[in-house]
Parts: C-alpha cells; sequence; structure tokens
C-alpha cells in the first residue's frame, strides 16, 4: 500500500483532516517504514486496525494467515509469477469468485489486471504484505514446495508462459496483444528484470529472432527470447501499456509506464525506434526505492562533500555537474534539490524528461514538439519567483545566458554538462559563447563524476596485481605500503559477475580566485586542470584510486573509466 493512498484513506475517515494531510504524508516517508508500520509509530492507530479499515474499504475481509495451507486446487488458479508481480495469494473459491490476499488492496487497477491475466472474478481480501511473501516464497518458490504437486522455481514459472505465449499462432499475433499469455509474459519480463536490479530493458527485433536484453550495473544480460513471430504482439502490448499509437510504427514514440511490482512503485520512460526488421523498444526504469536521493548515500570523498553542501546553501550561483551520459549526474542533483527543498524556497526543474517526482518541487517536462525547449521555460521561471532552479542541461548558448542571468538576479542555478572533466566544463561554456567574467563571476563550482561497478561484498577476495598493471595506474610498486588490492570471484549474488551496484567517482573543481582569473584569461583547459591540481584538487584517476585502496571497485573498472 503507498503512503498517498492510506494517508487518503485515514482523511476519508476523519482520523486526520485535510489541512494535516501533506504533513502526514511527509512524515510517513521520513520514518523510513512501511507505510502499515509508520501509522502506528505516527501513533494514527494500531497496524490491525488499519488492516482492518482498508477491508472494510475495499468490502472484503481482513485475514491473519499465519500457518495458512491453501487448498492445491486453489494454489494452481493463481501462476506462480503472477502471485510473485503482484503480491497475491488465494485464499480460497467463493459463490462471487477467486478471494485474493492482495499486498496492496487499494490500488484498484491491480484488481482490475489480476482479474483479466486470470480471467475470473477476484475478490479482494486483506493481510500484512509480509505473510503474503512468506507464502508466496514457500508454496511456489521454496525448497521442495509443492505447487499443484510439482516443484515450481521461478524459471518454471516463466517457461509455463512462454509455453503459453509459444502456442499462440502467427495469424493471431496482432490481435493476441491483449491476451492473457501476452499480458502475462510481458509482466514477468518486466518483474524479471527489475528483480535484478536493471535500470534498462530492450526489446530488440532482429531478421531471424527477437532479443530481450537487460542492463544490471552497466553490462547487458540476455534472456530467453520468445517465438520471433510474436515479436509484434510483445511490443503492441508494451505501447498499450505506455498510452502510445499502435497503428503509427513509422516513427519514434515516447511514453511512460507506471506500475507497481513487488510491493514497489516504479516508473518506467518508453521509447520506441523504427527500425528496418520491426520497432525496438528500450525501457529506463525508474526505481525510487532503489535510488537513494541522499547526498549521504552517494559516498562522496568527505571534503567533496562538504563543498557541495556549503554550494548548494548559497543563495545564488550555478552549481555544474558533469560527465557522458549515464555517470549519475541527475541522480546527484536530485540528491542537492532534495536536500535544499524547504518550506521556505520555491524550487523549478526543467527536464527532459522529469525523472522522479519529488513532493514540494515544480517539475516541468521539455517538449521541444510544441517549442517547450529549455530556455523558454527558463525565461517563464524568472517570472515564477523562484528561489533554486535546476535545469536538465545546458544545450545551448540561450540556455546558458538565462541559467547565468538568473544566477546574477539573486538564484542558484544546477544543471549538467556533458564533458570529459570538471575543468572541461568551463572551455565548454565558453565555447558555446558566454563571455568568460560572466562564467567567473557565476560558477560556483563544477563536479566531474563517472559510474564504476562496485566488486560483490560475497565473493570479493584480495590479489596481487602484475607491475604493469600499476604502471597503467601510475602507481610505483614500492609506494604501495599495506594497501590491498580486490576483485570479485564471481557468484550466484552477482550472476558470477563479481560485481554488484554501483559506486561514483568525484572530481571537484573548487572556484578559488586563481581559477576564477584564469577563466577569465580563457585559459585552455589543461591549464585550468594543472592549476586546480596545484590547489588540491583530486582527479577522478586519484579518486578511482582510492576507491581501489578500499576495497570498492577494480582497477579494470578505474582504467575503463577514467
Amino acid at each position: 500500500m503507498t503512503v498517498e493512498s492510506v494517508i487518503d484513506l485515514l482523511v476519508s475517515r476523519g482520523f486526520i483532516d485535510e489541512l494535516q494531510r501533506e504533513g502526514y504524508v511527509h512524515a510517513a516517508y521520513n520514518t523510513g517504514q512501511d507505510i502499515t508500520h509508520a501509522v502506528e509509530t505516527l501513533g494514527l492507530l494500531q497496524r490491525g486496525q488499519l488492516f482492518q479499515l482498508v477491508a472494510q474499504d475495499v468490502g472484503g475481509e481482513y485475514y491473519d494467515l499465519t500457518g495458512f495451507e491453501p487448498a492445491p486446487q486453489v494454489l494452481r488458479a493463481i501462476p506462480a509469477g503472477t502471485a510473485k508481480l503482484y503480491l497475491c495469494f488465494p485464499i480460497q473459491f467463493l459463490d462471487q469468485g477467486l478471494q485474493v490476499a492482495l499486498s496492496n488492496p487499494l490500488d484498484p487497477q491491480i484488481l482490475e489486471e489480476l482479474s483479466f491475466s486470470l480471467n475470473t472474478q477476484i475478490v479482494p481480501a486483506v493481510a500484512p504484505p509480509e505473510q503474503i511473501e512468506e507464502l508466496i516464497e514457500k508454496f511456489y518458490y521454496g525448497t521442495g514446495a509443492k505447487s499443484g504437486g510439482e516443484a515450481a522455481g521461478e524459471s518454471d514459472a516463466m517457461a509455463q508462459i512462454r509455453a503459453e505465449v509459444a502456442a499462440l499462432s502467427q495469424n493471431d499475433a496482432e490481435e493476441e496483444s491483449n491476451s492473457a499469455p501476452i499480458i502475462r509474459y510481458v509482466d514477468l519480463v518486466l518483474y524479471q528484470a527489475i528483480k535484478e536490479k536493471a535500470s534498462d530493458i530492450h526489446f530488440e527485433p532482429f531478421e531471424d529472432d527477437f532479443k530481450i536484453r537487460y542492463r544490471v550495473d552497466g553490462a547487458l544480460y540476455e534472456m530467453a527470447p520468445p517465438p520471433q513471430h510474436l515479436k509484434q504482439a510483445i511490443i503492441s502490448r508494451i505501447k498499450v501499456m505506455s498510452s502510445l499509437n499502435i497503428a503509427e510504427t513509422r516513427i519514434p514514440q515516447d511514453g511512460r509506464i507506471t506500475k507497481e511490482i513487488n510491493g514497489q512503485g516504479i516508473d518506467m520512460r518508453v521509447s520506441t525506434l523504427p527500425t528496418i526488421f520491426g520497432e525496438s523498444v528500450v525501457l529506463r526504469v525508474l526505481d525510487r526505492s532503489n535510488v537513494n536521493l541522499n547526498l549521504e548515500a552517494l559516498n562522496l570523498p568527505a571534503e567533496t562533500y562538504e563543498y557541495i553542501v556549503d554550494t548548494i546553501a548559497k543563495p545564488n550561483g550555478i552549481f555544474i555537474c558533469t560527465g557522458p551520459t549515464g555517470a549519475g549526474k541527475t541522480t546527484t542533483l536530485y540528491a542537492c534539490l532534495r536536500r535544499i527543498n524547504t518550506e521556505d524556497a520555491k524550487l523549478l526543474t526543467a527536464e527532459d524528461p522529469v525523472e522522479y517526482d519529488i513532493d514540494g518541487i515544480m517539475q516541468v517536462p521539455i517538449n521541444e514538439a510544441i517549442g517547450l525547449n529549455f530556455g523558454r521555460v527558463l525565461r517563464a521561471f524568472l517570472r515564477q519567483d523562484p528561489d533554486r532552479i535546476l535545469v536538465g542541461e545546458m544545450r545551448d548558448l540561450e540556455t546558458a545566458q538565462i541559467a547565468i542571468q538568473a544566477s546574477l538576479t539573486g538564484h542558484l542555478v544546477l544543471s549538467t554538462l556533458h564533458t570529459n572533466d570538471a575543468p572541461g566544463a568551463v572551455t565548454r561554456l565558453i565555447d558555446m559563447g558566454c563571455e568568460p567574467f560572466l562564467v567567473a563571476a557565476t560558477l560556483e563550482g563544477v563536479l566531474g563524476q563517472r559510474l564504476l561497478r562496485r566488486i560483490c561484498p560475497d565473493c570479493r577476495v584480495a590479489y596481487r596485481p602484475t607491475q604493469a598493471v600499476l604502471g597503467q595506474l601510475g602507481i610505483n610498486p614500492s609506494d604501495l605500503g599495506d594497501n590491498q588490492f580486490y576483485t570479485g570471484q564471481g557468484c550466484p549474488s552477482c550472476n558470477d559477475t563479481g560485481y554488484r551496484g554501483r559506486q561514483g567517482l568525484f572530481e571537484l573543481l573548487d572556484m578559488s580566485n586563481p581559477i576564477r582569473d584564469l577563466i577569465s584569461q580563457r585559459a585552455a583547459t589543461v591549464v585550468l586542470k594543472k592549476k586546480a591540481q596545484e590547489l588540491g584538487m583530486k582527479t577522478l584517476r586519484e579518486d578511482g584510486i582510492r576507491n581501489i585502496f578500499e576495497g570498492i571497485t577494480t582497477i579494470e573498472e578505474v582504467l575503463k573509466y577514467t
């Protein structure tokens, strides 16, 4: 159950009034607990009372499922993959239909999708989410657990749905895009990718096959493919889910899917691209539970963290985050926004597109097709009485000039640039056409960053690298001292890759007076970088070496990205 849906229910039942709503929403998030526990922490009502209240609201019953054993025919009514996807568990057959305990009974969409997917009437019931998850693991996925007489692993669930999908004929593929097997197959693909913490899911049509791949920690992995003749049905299903025009296949389209998977609210940004063998579709997974939007969670070097905290607290100026696509720039800036998102400040963002919605911030999506570009939005922002502004990207001179103007008129501006390092951002702004003296006067700091894969903690081992590798890093073996090097051997928890999760590398250009003087003189990037290093700037490579010695990442990752 989401925080908002529960708080809305409590408002409708008179436990709190409308004026208190936002305060309790923020308080519930701040507890860091699931909302069913947070209501107790906030002193609103007991957890059991909340479940009773929810049951009354959905017209169902509340069950304590401790020790519950379903009948085999009831268990067979919901496939393992569907139960895991919707976090639901079958209770019993009633005259009105199949009674199902739902982890999120307040979401009517789940009820609709489940009813359509199973082709039966669903009677909702309420039970503690942890009990539902325990029953799913025990009866569908547990070792030796029986599902209709057979052990049912997750791969079996996927294989079963794939078999159903394969049974669809080529002639029926178009009209089968909304059939139960296709719906369940697409849902399970999404569930599997999100379970693996994928950042992107790729559906790629080729002449002789149809590939489904997902990106985890920057690397692509391939799933077992569906039958090639059903590629159109599967892509059409995704387009239906993202409210795109399924009849239009000649031009790229962009959409969005919002879905609750495994109890988490997931947004997926959808992009289609026409190719010679059909439409390629890529889903960017925007999972708020996977992205910790706190500066403390970014593992910044101590001095860099302090500098950023001080900089984003300033009343005016420009702070830029730079790096290639996928370096985590947006996450860093969102973490900055979240820290300065206070009641006494007006925050506005212009993004292409808006990736994560943050309470208390006015977020505007850029739409070039109707002329709503960064420049136009920024000009409108200045008439909205903002204190802090985030510009998704400084793409052109107009945007950069308005950002500079905004900072000169008493606004703090956060933005991103695509450059290789922090000093390169200064040169890029001047190359765009910005006056060097204005850049020097308004720029408060530039953070360069990269994302590297972290060593899996479950299979991390120490080793001694060769002198040749140390030479590539610029390290003298005699200077190593007690420092250790680590690598991942590969284990089930990291899919035998040796890596799990990602870590940022950072390089901070401090806008000291000597640096400002060099900018005003149009100094080259290499001159700026050399001076910044003399003044104490740690480069991306040096921060990479710090992470190597702390056992966070490997030599190979640092050499690859710096």
